[in-house]
């Protein structure tokens, strides 16, 4: 069982929820960029949440698929089609042998995830299945996916084989088919053109002056060209320190908003380093990481501060919706 990538799209490689553990030997995180989005689509096939799906960024590929299986599509907007049909998203869908998944515009969001029941059973390395591109590590082959590349499925789950028991199109003229109920609607947020991203204040954030601070919260800052899974290169106000002391390095992490010594800051992702030694303004929250990963270069964003108290309770929320999730998913299969 796998799918065949018939054309490439800009860049698609495949993601899990990354590779903790190993951050003091120097080696990344990573995983989806949108981790939200991922896990909601595996909820929706019957998949565990960190299993392996793809990441489709902007530009989709084609893909056709080599048996019947149960997929899921959430994230960005790339008007999916399937069969020349608009494909929906944030809900599963069963297809036939043979159908194929293609993409055209990126109407809204930057990063869609599509999630295969039995996940992409390509080989683990420490522990993940997520693709570090700048090391070669993990993934397909260490890289983005080619046309001409196979992935390999896994085995259904129980609750997989019960979804597409309930879905399959077999006497059906459509090679696809779906269901009528979605996800909530916190779990499926629609991307803004300029999204507002909640932080709390880093390390350094006292060392800024008065005035960068408050442009920092108040001022909208765009994301350069120079953006990709390590981070976005942001521009803006400048934001100065009133301490010119040099720092040690220190740890960081997705999310961590940096000020090189220009001024103009750099927020980090996904595939950022493990240490830095530019100051740490402030930290992305991390029940905003979807809407940061949905952001694209020339879009506007701002900050906005939140306490510590209020970034716990935002994401024991988010988790609690998706555990409402998986138990809805459970029901219905019953």
């Amino acid at each position: 069982m796998s799918l065949s990538i018939l054309r490439t799209g800009l860049l698609t490689t495949v993601q899990d929820l990354g590779r903790p553990g190993y951050q003091h030997l120097g080696v990344v995180v990573g995983g989806a960029l949108d981790a939200l989005a991922l896990r909601v689509a595996n909820l929706l096939v019957g998949n565990a949440e960190g299993a392996a799906g793809l990441e489709i960024t902007l530009l989709g590929p084609t893909i056709r698929f080599e048996a019947d299986y149960l997929i899921a599509l959430t994230g960005a907007d790339l008007s999916p089609t399937l069969n020349g049909q608009p494909a929906p998203l944030h809900r599963p869908v069963a297809v036939r042998a043979g159908a194929v998944l293609a993409f055209g515009a990126a109407r809204v969001g930057c990063r869609a995830y599509l999630a295969v029941a039995g996940g992409l059973a390509v080989p683990p390395v420490l522990g993940s299945r997520s693709t570090y591109l700048r090391a070669g590590l993990g993934g397909w082959h260490g890289r983005a996916l080619h046309a001409g590349d196979e992935l390999p499925v896994g085995a259904l789950s129980l609750g997989a084989q019960r979804l597409w028991q309930l879905l399959r199109p077999a006497d059906l003229p459509a090679s696809w088919v779906t269901t009528r109920w979605l996800p909530s609607p916190a779990l499926c947020p629609r991307p803004h053109a300029q999204p507002i991203i909640r932080a709390v204040r880093g390390p350094e954030y006292e060392q800024f002056g008065e005035a960068s601070r408050q442009a920092f919260w108040r001022e909208s800052f765009a994301i350069t060209p120079a953006a990709d899974r390590m981070g976005y290169r942001l521009q803006g106000p400048a934001l100065t320190r009133d301490v010119p002391t040099e720092l040690l390095s220190s740890a960081v992490t997705f999310g961590t908003v940096q000020v090189p010594p220009g001024g103009q800051p750099i927020v980090l992702l996904a595939d950022a380093q493990t240490t830095g030694g530019y100051p740490r303004l402030a930290q992305v929250i991390s029940a905003d990481f979807g809407a940061l990963a949905q952001a694209r270069p020339g879009q506007a964003l701002r900050f906005q501060a939140v306490s510590l108290c209020e970034a716990q309770a935002l994401y024991l929320a988010q988790e609690r919706r998706l555990r409402a999730l998986r138990r809805a998913v459970e029901f219905k299969n019953l």
